[in-house]
């Protein structure tokens, strides 16, 4: 047997709002098998781990081996969590607050288990594999139903002293403006995000604006999602041109602040808003950094869109699990 048949594997899972993706990755970041599993949201906490656990046996049968080819195991949550203790501290969108997750995993698969938020390992993922994989330092900045960050420096997540560095999403843009799902008003999250946008073109239906979006949404209860935001775009709706244009500017002026403020050699822009829009928004956003009038300020810290799309968080869960035994792909490179 040769000597990719007798490596170790690492098993890094996308544990998500609506789906769950494990993915099997080798050492050199491949992917050797994925598995999904719809998230169960609305059930009890033990269904959602059941559902983990259902996603990596997936992963694993699909790529034929057993559970001894594993090394380690990385978990990305989508909230705050406490890595040290392997806990889940909150979070908002789905029912894992306050689940011992590590501990559960382990009981099946007895293999060191990391844990993580989502989108501070989706800038992992980037760094190791993506768009950042060039840079020294990277902060990613993750656009979807809210907007999330992280934080590279020296090939090393920064977590910050209460696990919380990176939420970008929550620096507030507009003081007194709308109010953000933390409690906070104005925070770039209520202005930029999906949902952000959402809000805004509902308003401005409401309010009689000339727009194609009733037939675009239909009689579809429910989020407008990503994807009309993209027909919207290129039907040139003057309603959702409107509003997204104005989140890209706020997002450019997000991103000019992290400039300043972190001095990264890349920005890196994900999420499902960006996937979809980004031909639309990424422009606006890199005119308006690259129009900084900061005396000094000299080329570097370019804006870019993210490389590994939806595999972005399960990579960067993988590396993680790589780092938990001391075998991280950042560090060697």
């Amino acid at each position: 047997m040769g000597k990719q048949g007798r490596e170790k594997l690492y098993l890094g899972v996308d544990v998500g709002g609506t789906k769950i993706l494990a993915a099997l990755v080798a050492p050199s970041g491949e992917i050797v098998a994925r598995e999904r599993r719809e998230t169960p949201r609305e059930e009890p906490p033990r269904a959602s781990v059941k559902a983990i656990l259902a996603a990596m046996d997936g992963a694993l049968a699909a790529a034929g081996v057993g559970a001894s080819r594993l090394a380690a195991i990385g978990l990305a949550i989508p909230g705050v969590v406490d890595p040290d203790r392997g806990r889940v501290v909150v979070t908002p969108n789905m029912n894992l607050s306050g689940v011992q997750i590590a501990s559960a995993v382990r009981k099946v698969y007895p293999v060191p288990v990391a844990l993580g938020n989502d989108v501070n390992l989706g800038t992992l993922g980037e760094k190791w594999l993506g768009a950042a994989r060039r840079a020294r330092s990277a902060v990613g900045i993750f656009v979807g139903t809210g907007i999330g960050g992280g934080v590279i420096v020296d090939g090393r997540l920064v977590r910050g002293a209460r696990e919380a560095a990176g939420e970008i999403g929550h620096i507030v843009m507009l003081p007194g403006g709308p109010r953000c799902g933390c409690g906070n008003h104005g925070c770039l999250e209520a202005l930029a995000s999906r949902s952000a946008i959402e809000r805004e073109l509902r308003a401005g239906m409401a309010a009689g604006r000339r727009t194609g979006l009733g037939k675009l949404i239909g009689r579809r209860r429910g989020p407008i999602k990503s994807k009309v935001l993209r027909r919207a775009l290129k039907a040139r709706d003057p309603l959702a041109t409107e509003v997204i244009r104005r989140a890209a500017e706020i997002l450019g002026y997000a991103c000019l602040t992290v400039r300043h403020l972190v001095d990264p050699d890349v920005i890196v822009l994900g999420g499902g808003v960006i996937e979809a829009c980004g031909g639309f928004v990424l422009p606006i956003v890199q005119k308006i950094v690259k129009a900084d009038a900061l005396p000094g300020a000299r080329k570097g810290g370019e804006v870019v869109e993210s490389e590994l799309g939806d595999d972005a968080v399960a990579l960067g869960a993988a590396a993680l699990a790589m780092e938990a035994v001391g075998k991280s792909p950042l560090l060697s490179t």
